[in-house]
């Protein structure tokens, strides 16, 4: 069953406030709603938390979870100041941000491979190759049973799970998995919220699912991970294999969006000058790969340029 859509928002959100808190961060007061994508939550929400934990007065950041393209539909509205994305915006956002105003300013925060799993009760998938990712995810697919996979395979139902149509995840992976943005068979449990996908494979011994690599790296023991032949073999994703690019095609950068003419903000600058200068420590500790520190130099410098151009 598919239960994506674009116009879909999931209402899960983590609200983080304080109040009076004395720290060395910047003094800021008001708040900031952040929405997006799944796979770059914990990302930003570790952000928030240690913004608000710094911040001298008031503050009140709000991250939510309507998937990556949920958020752009909010952010292009002007309904966000900051959207996170796991992927690229389109150009058909991008025209309906113009409409509206909005200018997105693209900076990326980490990088992150696409985790493949099964169930740990799966004893016979150790690494499946693009190819066959496609003949089970493809529009059309006459997969049902393992068997139709792999000779050898048991002759039993898979059960799929995958992001819904919102998110950037299903984006990317049917771009590079099955050749085409958007093009994927629809009989399968589909969620924008990752932890939903985690239960649905825990939960089934015939599963096979695809999500963010964090989301594997926080449930390990749960869950199985696939390795992936892209031609040159099978490869499991690592933080090292997914920053060198050996894990492909599944490997690929994370990134936020900040309106251009919210950085009239202080509120809005100070935090995203603040996720720059911290990004390098945080990430790791959500189970993504940090960029290089020159690149978030980078980020920083496009920031303050833009901050000129408003001024």
């Amino acid at each position: 069953m598919h239960g994506g859509s674009a116009g879909r928002r999931l209402t899960l959100a983590v609200v983080l406030a304080a109040g009076g808190l004395v720290g060395c961060g910047p003094r800021v007061e008001g708040s900031l709603e952040v929405d997006g994508s799944s796979t770059v939550f914990p990302i930003t929400e570790a952000v928030a938390e240690e913004f608000v934990a710094e911040t001298t007065g008031r503050f009140r950041v709000t991250v939510g979870l309507s998937g990556t393209g949920g958020g752009f539909q909010r952010f292009c509205a002007g309904e966000t100041a900051v959207s996170n994305a796991s992927r690229p915006i389109k150009e058909s956002e991008l025209e309906a941000c113009r409409r509206n105003g909005v200018e997105p300013l693209e900076l990326p925060v980490a990088y992150d491979g696409l985790a493949v799993v099964v169930n740990p009760a799966n004893t016979f998938v150790e690494c499946l190759t693009v190819e066959e990712l496609k003949r089970i995810w493809e529009p059309g697919s006459r997969v049902s049973r393992w068997s139709d996979v792999r000779a050898g395979f048991p002759d039993a139902p898979i059960r799929l799970f995958g992001p819904g149509t919102s998110s950037g995840t299903f984006d990317y992976f049917t771009e590079v998995i099955v050749g085409e943005e958007d093009a994927s068979r629809p009989d399968y449990t589909a969620s924008e919220d990752d932890n939903v996908l985690i239960q649905g494979v825990a939960g089934e011994p015939n599963a096979l699912g695809y999500f963010g690599y964090a989301y594997y790296a926080e449930n390990q023991d749960a869950l199985k991970l696939v390795a992936v032949d892209g031609g040159e073999g099978c490869v499991r994703p690592t933080p090292e294999t997914i920053r060198d690019g050996t894990y492909r095609p599944l490997s690929r950068p994370l990134l936020i969006y900040v309106n251009r003419r919210a950085l009239a903000e202080p509120a809005v600058v100070e935090f995203v000058r603040f996720y720059m200068e911290n990004a390098a420590e945080l990430v790791p500790e959500t189970g993504y790969v940090p960029l290089t520190p020159e690149q978030y130099q980078e980020n920083l410098r496009k920031v303050e340029q833009a901050i000129g151009a408003s001024a």
